[in-house]
């Protein structure tokens, strides 16, 4: 099933905005910053807003829609894309870099005793050693190993590698705001039916808590896929259609899927996903997006590497 991709090639950017809602009543619970709290704030019309999920847990939220959990695979839309896959010495599965907040650059990945994949990784990038940063280069390697990368972004922090100054910024991005908010402040207690003035410092007695949750007049999920950046990468039509495609796949995946962010911010789609730029393109559904996938990941093959495998083995162990 071909997706027409036409308005796209013509934009710089494709930016998606979905209204969310409660799945019961009117509460939720936002993501909280251990310093912070709540991001609140107000917008330039003065209206109080409310930060309810940050780029960078939407980033893992769209990474984790494209793994399957009780395989421990890609689903079978996206095999054959390239990613890097952890396992301990007995080839037991730890984690990949599709599970990886930071990626490729996973202390799991690049901090292992094995250096056989660093070294690699050192060989294919040591024509960035010196001089200004050739992001083709970057981008092909990138592509070949772990092609999410290109869309969610790395920080190739190690001195061994072009000495730490490798990045590529985010292309797909996303967040969660709220507006028109009131706080909604409610609490509770740890009940000790045993010792209700035991020493609560150990565990013991009644606990009394406080828990702060949000109402809103509007909730809305916002995504942005730079498309110049993806041409920027020069990486062919091919590979530019192929991550393209997998920006909307995980997109959609995510706004049709279980969006329990947390245990009382459980939220769901409200009304009519909208895509404010380009006029004209349309999300496609999940359907076609599964069927289009596979064909966009066939001709890229050679540019990819599939599954690389990575043995993590702990290198205070492996000294000893």
């Amino acid at each position: 099933m071909s997706i027409d991709l036409a308005l796209l090639a013509q934009s710089q950017k494709l930016l998606i905005e979905a209204p969310l809602k409660p799945v019961q009543g009117h509460r939720f619970q936002p993501t909280g910053f251990p310093d912070l709290g709540a991001a609140t704030y107000q917008t330039g019309d003065g209206e109080d807003a409310l930060l309810v999920e940050s780029p960078q847990s939407v980033a893992n939220r769209l990474e984790a829609v494209c793994w399957d959990e009780p395989s421990q695979d890609l689903p079978p839309c996206l095999q054959g894309l390239s990613y890097i896959r952890v396992v301990g010495k007995d080839k037991t599965f730890m984690t990949s870099s599709i599970l990886e907040s930071h990626r490729i650059n996973s202390p799991y990945i690049l901090e292992s005793g094995d250096k056989t994949f660093l070294n690699r990784l050192k060989e294919a990038l040591g024509l960035l050693e010196t001089g200004p940063i050739d992001r083709g280069l970057m981008s092909k390697v990138l592509l070949q190993y772990d092609a999410s990368s290109l869309l969610h972004g790395v920080f190739l922090a190690k001195k061994e590698l072009a000495g730490g100054r490798l990045r590529i910024e985010r292309a797909l991005s996303g967040f969660i705001e709220a507006f028109g908010v009131r706080e909604a402040t409610s609490g509770g207690v740890k009940k000790d039916h045993v010792n209700p003035q035991g020493d609560t410092k150990t565990g013991f007695g009644h606990v009394p808590f406080h828990r702060r949750e949000f109402t809103a007049k509007s909730i809305t999920a916002y995504f942005n896929l730079d498309l110049g950046q993806l041409r920027g990468y020069r990486l062919g039509d091919a590979a530019t259609q192929l991550l393209t495609l997998l920006a909307l796949y995980k997109v959609r995946v995510l706004l049709d899927g279980n969006l329990r962010l947390r245990t009382a911010c459980d939220l769901e789609v409200a009304g009519d996903i909208l895509v404010k730029r380009p006029k004209g393109f349309a999300l496609p559904t999940r359907e076609q997006l599964e069927a289009a996938l596979p064909g966009a990941i066939k001709p890229c093959a050679e540019q990819m590497a599939g599954v690389t495998e990575v043995v993590f083995t702990d290198k205070k162990k492996s000294k000893k």
